[in-house]
């Protein structure tokens, strides 16, 4: 057998540092990565924010803070495009949503793998466990815009439509949402993993070192445009549940306009109002 074989035989996919807490089978490894991607995007904002207050004499704006205005207004103007204005909570939402995620995707691109077997800081979007709790986070927000815009007797009419008998299959809709929205972060970032993986055991003579930096590189675009198709399509969401509602609110507000032909006779009226009203001067 082959030291290539011998290699591939070693690689252990899906493979978690596990401990038992209070019952329960938790993965370590996912969990620390989480916390130390969760650090650095507060510390990124924080950072961004120190910049922001200060008033530099120059007047240029740092890396930081071109990178935070860059995300945000893309992040605004998708809102601002599916909800009509830009909501003071959906934008911060998508906003954390895009940094944490990429933060997340990106992890598994540090080289901090030890062995086959163990790796410090694997990309915790790479495992179920964190997927499904962003999807669940996500559309557990979408629910409750949507009942409280719509009121709950709005939201779930729309169930029924177009037609009643659709109730089952628009409900399966809804609760297949954020079971998609958390495989195709999984999918995609699990498939880089696995990739990266089948290239460490090619010898370097091969051309490993050259197959390591392109797809390395081609995974950061990979674990961005995955972290914006995360956040956009929670805005997405967050459009269709309050959809109808601002068209409604318009509706009620807006105020009649006079047609042309009566407004124009009342405007004769009026002058002829005021010409009577008007002494006219001897002569």
């Amino acid at each position: 057998m082959s030291g290539m074989e011998l290699a591939a035989r070693e690689i252990e996919i899906g493979h978690h540092v596990q401990a038992e807490i209070l019952g329960m089978t938790v993965n370590i490894d996912t969990i620390i990565s989480t916390l130390i991607a969760g650090g650095i995007v507060l510390i990124m904002g924080f950072v961004a924010k120190n910049y922001l207050v200060k008033d530099p004499k120059d007047h240029v704006p740092s890396k930081m803070q071109l990178i935070w205005e860059a995300v945000i207004g893309t992040v605004n103007k998708q809102v601002e495009d599916n909800l009509g204005r830009v909501h003071p909570y959906v934008a911060p939402l998508a906003v954390s949503l895009f940094f944490f995620i990429l933060i997340c995707n990106w992890m598994e691109l540090l080289p901090t793998k030890l062995n086959s077997s163990t790796h410090l800081t694997p990309a915790p979007t790479a495992d179920t466990n964190l997927t499904y709790a962003l999807a669940a986070t996500a559309m557990i927000s979408v629910w409750v815009y949507g009942i409280r815009t719509k009121g709950a007797k709005g939201y779930f009419k729309h169930f029924l439509e177009p037609y009643p008998v659709l109730l089952p299959l628009n409900i399966l809709e809804e609760l297949v949402k954020p079971i998609t929205l958390a495989l195709r972060l999984f999918g995609n970032i699990f498939a880089g993993g696995i990739m990266l993986a089948l290239i460490a055991i090619i010898p370097w003579y091969f051309g490993m070192p050259l197959a390591n930096f392109l797809w390395k590189s081609f995974d950061l675009l990979i674990g961005a445009i995955q972290a914006f198709i995360f956040a956009l399509l929670t805005v997405l969401y967050f459009a269709m549940a309050g959809a109808g509602h601002d068209d409604e609110h318009d509706d009620e507000h807006a105020t009649p306009e006079k047609e042309p032909g009566k407004h124009h006779k009342d405007s004769s009226a009026d002058e002829s109002v005021e010409k009577e009203a008007t002494p006219e001067l001897a002569h």
